[in-house]
């Protein structure tokens, strides 16, 4: 304190405000954090004062008096760099964001480069394990899920919530344990109608890696969905960047005759990165989209809006996602009972890069 009792900026602490005031370090307390044992004008004189010398609580003090952190993790096992491409997880963490800013809870996000583990079934293993032992984090929220996941075993026995991002319908809340489920069979419907309106018997679809559970249910629904309507299909995975969607696109389309039986008439990608590589790929090998190959991505952004033609593609509220994913998060880590809530059936756009099956 000054000699006039001023705090000096940056310092504002209990003490002052209760010398400012008159009145004991535990009344300011009481007040501050909402606790009963001062009166409502005490209180309100308390946050008058608190608010007009830019006073906050600390966050280190204000988790140990909860026994918490207020911060939730986000491992994210992917190469950075192409992570801070994708439109996906951009969106997806504004909508956790806007969610933990209004619970004044903090997001601690890291990306664990695949190329770095030497041993890959050990994945992001560590992080949790360090996080849990220091105490870092309250919850997580788990994406790009696999069979026999070793997370979730992990996280039960250090007894950390964590929600499952894109789980199946089949997945089952538990002690601990919340999910935003997916159904991949519905959005799978969606793209493949839309190619059998447009007169589509032959297509190709580019996924991502198979060993990621939602990448190998929207294989086998497609599959399934278009055999239903007599439609044949050529999977070829990938891995998410716009480079291996367009080396794959080669695989698929290289050699063949646009008109012969074995000619996909329709490439669809499992992200917006592989349909833009796969877009360029067409292109240098000459074939026109659409009038020869329609493309659709499953995920749509704003690169399926600018892209040259624009491309259709399966739109689905990604932010809704993470907000979601955050809501349930924090409702576990409150101590309410776990539950699901399934996502919403994505909702097909129709741009230039899909026309009608002229062969």
């Amino acid at each position: 304190m000054s000699a006039l009792g001023t705090p000096q900026a940056g310092k504002v602490t209990i003490s002052d405000l209760a010398f400012r005031l008159g009145i004991s370090k535990a009344s300011v307390s009481y007040a501050l954090n909402g606790q009963p044992g001062v009166s409502e004008s005490t209180r309100a004189r308390v946050l008058a004062l608190a608010s007009e010398l830019g006073w906050y609580p600390s966050s280190s003090a204000r988790a140990l008096s909860h026994s918490r952190t207020d911060s939730v993790g986000i491992v994210l096992f992917r190469d950075p760099e192409q992570i801070g491409a994708e439109p996906f997880y951009m969106s997806i963490l504004a909508g956790i964001e806007g969610i933990l800013g209004t619970h004044e809870m903090n997001l601690l996000l890291r990306m664990v480069d695949p190329r770095t583990v030497p041993d890959e079934r050990t994945r992001d293993l560590p992080v949790y394990e360090r996080w849990a032992g220091e105490g870092r984090v309250d919850g997580v929220i788990l994406f790009d899920h696999v069979h026999d996941d070793p997370r979730p075993p992990l996280l039960d026995r250090f007894k950390m919530p964590y929600v499952r991002l894109g789980a199946g319908l089949d997945a089952l809340p538990s002690a601990g344990n919340s999910n935003v489920t997916v159904s991949q069979a519905a959005d799978a419907a969606t793209v493949v109608e839309a190619l059998h309106r447009h007169g589509h018997r032959r297509i190709a679809f580019v996924s991502g890696p198979l060993d990621l559970l939602h990448e190998e249910r929207k294989s086998e629904q497609i599959t399934a969905h278009a055999r239903r309507l007599g439609m044949s299909v050529v999977l070829c995975p990938a891995d998410y960047s716009a480079d291996d969607g367009g080396t794959a696109t080669i695989a698929v389309m290289a050699g063949l005759v646009p008109g012969s039986p074995e000619f996909p008439t329709a490439v669809v990608y499992g992200n917006d990165l592989m349909a833009v590589g796969g877009l360029q790929a067409l292109k240098r090998l000459n074939l026109c989209v659409p009038a020869q190959v329609s493309v659709i991505s499953w995920d749509d952004s704003i690169l399926c809006r600018l892209s040259s033609p624009s491309l259709s593609a399966l739109s689905r509220s990604v932010s809704d996602l993470g907000r979601s994913s955050a809501q349930l998060l924090v409702e576990l880590i409150g101590g309410h009972e776990p539950r699901n809530i399934q996502a919403c059936p994505g909702v097909f756009q129709l741009r230039e890069s899909l026309g009608r099956n002229l062969f």
